[in-house]
C-alpha cells in the first residue's frame, strides 16, 4: 500500500518534521507494508531549503507560492524530473491532483485557506496542522468535508490528543473536552505586571521551541483562544462543553471527559512528532521517531485554571466561537496584524488584546460566510489595526 502525500509548507517546523517521520515510517518494517511516497513539496520563498527536499525526496510537483523566487527555483532544482508550479494558486492546483491522497497543510496565516477547501471538495485526507483554516473557515470548511467524503485529521497537538481520546466512547457520552495550555512565558504575570512586558519576555517560552508569532500567541494566551474556536468546529462540540487547563509541564496535551465521570488524557513528551505520525498512520498506531514518555521522571504534573483578568485574548476566543460568521476571521486577521506590528516594535504588549477588541467592537458579523467573505473580513481586520495604531495620540494604543 502507498500513501501519495502532499506538503504545503515543507520548509517550516511541521514540514520538516514530517520529512523525517517519513522517513522512520519507510524505513521501518513496522509500518506493515504501508509506504509513504512525497508527490508534492511547496514553500513561500525558501529556495535553497525547498531545493535541498526535493533532491531528496524527488516529488513530481514543487511550488513556490511567491512567485519572485520561481526564476531561482528553476535555477536550483530545473534539471530534475519535476513540475515547477508558482504562485498562491499553485497549492490549489497541487491538492487537487488526482494522485494525491493525503494533504498535510502548515501554511500559517489565511493563506492556505483556498488550497485546504480545494482538497475539502475533491474529498482528501486533510491533516491540518495550523489553526487557520478551522479558525478562519470551519463552519464552510466542515461542511464542505462532509459533503465531499473526505476527512480532517488534527495535528496540532491538543486537538490530536482530543482526537485520539475521544476513541475511548461515543460522541453522546462526552460531556465536555478539555484543552491543555503551558500557560506560555508570562503565565505567573499579573494584570499590572504584563503591562510592561518586553519582547524579549514574550519570545521566552519556557516549553516549546516555535517561531516568534506563535511564541507571541502563547504569551497572550491567543494560541488557547485559537483552538477553542478550532476544537468548537473540528469536533462539532457546543462552546459549553469546551474548557481550558493551564498545564506547565506540557505533558498531558489535552482531555475527555465522558458522562459517567471518567477522563481519558492523551500524554506524551512535547514532540510533534507523534500527532504527524498519527495523522499520517490512522486509524493504526506504530512505533517511530517520537520520543516515548517516563512517567515516573516526571515527578509531578500540575493543573490551574486560566487567569481570564490577565490574559483576556482567551475570553474573547469564547465569545467569538459563540457569535460565529465572520466574526473569528476578523480575530485571527487581527491578531496576525498586531503582532507583525508588535515583533516590529511599533506597538506595547497590551496593545495586541487592546487593537483586537477594537476591530470585534466596530465589525459588523456577516452569518453563513463564503470563502470570498472571510477574505474580506480578514483583509478588512488588517487595515483596521493598521489605522487604530496610526492615530495621533491614541491612548490604548501606545508605541514602545
Amino acid at each position: 500500500m502507498v500513501k501519495h502525500i502532499a506538503i504545503l509548507g515543507s520548509t517550516g517546523s511541521i514540514g520538516k518534521n514530517a520529512l523525517r517521520v517519513i522517513d522512520a515510517l519507510n524505513s521501518s518494517l513496522v509500518a506493515r507494508g504501508t509506504r509513504y511516497e512525497i508527490v508534492a513539496l511547496s514553500a513561500h520563498s525558501s529556495v535553497k531549503q525547498l531545493a535541498e527536499q526535493a533532491r531528496r525526496y524527488k516529488p513530481k510537483f514543487v511550488a513556490i507560492t511567491n512567485a519572485d523566487y520561481v526564476e531561482p527555483l528553476r535555477s536550483a532544482v530545473g534539471d530534475l524530473d519535476a513540475e515547477i508550479l508558482a504562485g498562491p494558486d499553485s497549492l490549489i492546483e497541487i491538492v487537487q491532483l488526482e494522485s494525491v491522497d493525503i494533504v498535510l497543510t502548515a501554511i500559517v496565516g489565511a493563506a492556505g485557506l483556498g488550497a485546504v477547501l480545494a482538497a475539502a471538495k475533491k474529498g482528501k485526507q486533510l491533516a491540518i496542522a495550523n489553526k487557520e483554516p478551522l479558525v478562519i473557515a470551519g463552519e464552510l470548511l466542515t461542511k464542505t468535508v462532509k459533503e465531499n467524503g473526505g476527512t480532517i485529521l488534527p495535528v496540532d497537538s491538543e486537538h490530536s490528543a482530543i482526537f485520539q481520546a475521544m476513541r475511548a466512547g461515543s460522541r453522546q457520552e462526552i460531556s465536555k473536552i478539555i484543552l491543555t495550555s503551558s500557560g506560555g512565558p508570562l503565565r505567573k504575570m499579573s494584570v499590572e505586571d504584563i503591562q510592561n512586558v518586553t519582547l524579549e519576555e514574550a519570545l521566552a517560552h519556557p516549553v516549546w521551541d516555535m517561531g516568534p508569532k506563535i511564541t507571541v500567541d502563547s504569551a497572550t494566551m491567543m494560541n488557547k483562544a485559537l483552538e477553542v474556536i478550532e476544537a468548537h468546529w473540528l469536533f462539532d462540540m457546543p462552546v459549553e462543553m469546551i474548557e481550558v487547563l493551564i498545564h506547565p509541564e506540557s505533558i498531558v496535551h489535552s482531555l475527555v471527559e465522558f458522562v459517567d465521570g471518567s477522563v481519558i488524557a492523551q500524554l506524551g513528551m512535547p514532540d510533534m512528532c507523534l500527532p504527524i505520525q498519527y495523522a499520517l498512520t490512522y486509524p493504526e498506531r506504530v512505533a517511530g521517531i517520537a520520543e516515548h514518555l517516563r512517567l515516573d521522571e516526571m515527578g509531578k504534573l500540575t493543573f490551574e485554571k486560566p487567569n481570564l483578568e490577565t490574559f483576556r485574548a482567551m475570553g474573547l476566543g469564547f465569545e467569538v466561537a459563540r457569535t460565529g460568521g465572520t466574526a473569528a476571521a476578523v480575530f485571527n486577521a487581527a491578531n496576525e496584524a498586531a503582532v507583525e506590528e508588535f515583533l516590529a516594535g511599533k506597538i506595547k504588549f497590551v496593545s495586541i488584546v487592546e487593537l483586537i477588541e477594537r476591530c470585534l467592537n466596530k465589525h459588523n458579523v456577516k452569518t453563513n460566510p463564503a470563502l470570498e467573505e472571510l477574505l474580506e473580513a480578514d483583509a478588512w481586520a488588517r487595515r483596521e489595526v493598521h489605522k487604530n495604531i496610526s492615530l495621533p495620540n491614541g491612548s490604548q494604543v501606545r508605541k514602545c
